[in-house]
């Protein structure tokens, strides 16, 4: 007997709220995909609430939770914009499904487990306006391990730079909805690195700005913190940045043998404070 999943959903939408740019104001859309993820949600949706920009739709797509992620969202139900739940193949899939509901002018992605810092829309939108050619904008994030070690991570867009490391903060940076319309989706086949070969595809053409703001506060661990990642990065370099595949080689040694480091890093960033 086959089965049929049903799907839920609600938000400020369904009750026919609907935003969209205006003057001065373009629509930020937040996309946050979300399974399991009870323990931090709220404090996601929080930090997204709480920001001073005033024209923001949050969109949460969950992939069929059973941890009560639900009875969050529904808590949320008058304040978020857009959530819904239903099976999804991962991350970007629900990524891409976010795509297709967001309506704002800039699109950015935040973790169910990170946390956007007071001020950041803000300050973004700001950076968009000194820079109106931007399709892309990035800034700096806050890493913080479950051992209590933390840095800061993020530089700016350089070309060919990023073919040799995805060395940007994606957590909260800014998308121009055009720069999709021009690259399309996120391919789901380079696993971990979809977001990082999204970008590649533009390759020097795309029109960056930054600012050396701390943003965003992201939670150690996922699918980004792990050695397979690290394997999708290079394949993603290879085939669709074009790197030469003996350099993209060694620079996934060297990248392998600084993430076996990684524990001892953090350990000495521990003592330091003491």
């Amino acid at each position: 007997m086959q089965t049929v999943s049903v799907s839920k959903c609600g938000g400020k939408r369904m009750t026919g709220v609907l935003m969209q740019s205006s003057a001065g104001l373009p629509l930020v859309s937040v996309i946050t995909a979300v399974f399991n993820g009870q323990p931090y949600i709220a404090e996601c949706l929080e930090s997204v609430l709480k920001q001073d920009y005033p024209n923001i739709e949050h969109v949460v797509l969950d992939g069929g939770s059973t941890d009560g992620t639900l009875d969050v969202l529904r808590q949320y139900d008058d304040r978020i914009v857009f959530w819904k739940s239903e099976p999804d193949k991962g991350v970007y899939d629900a990524w891409n499904k976010a795509l297709s509901e967001a309506r704002g002018e800039w699109i950015c992605f935040l973790g169910a487990d990170d946390e956007f810092l007071p001020g950041a829309i803000s300050a973004y939108m700001a950076l968009a306006v000194r820079h109106p050619e931007a399709e892309y904008l990035n800034s700096r994030e806050r890493w913080v391990h479950s051992d209590g070690y933390e840095r800061t991570r993020g530089r700016r867009w350089t070309w060919p730079g990023i073919l040799r490391q995805m060395c940007m903060a994606h957590v909260g940076s800014m998308h121009r909805r055009s720069l999709f319309d021009r690259l399309g989706i996120y391919d789901s086949s380079f696993g971990t690195a979809a977001d990082y070969e999204l970008l590649l595809r533009a390759r020097g053409s795309l029109k960056t700005a930054y600012m050396p703001n701390i943003t965003v506060t992201m939670r150690a661990g996922g699918m980004t913190e792990s050695r397979a990642s690290l394997a999708d990065a290079t394949r993603a370099k290879i085939v669709t940045g074009g790197r030469n595949t003996m350099l993209a080689k060694m620079e996934y040694c060297i990248a392998n043998a600084k993430f076996m480091l990684r524990p001892l890093h953090r350990a000495a960033g521990r003592i330091a404070k003491l």
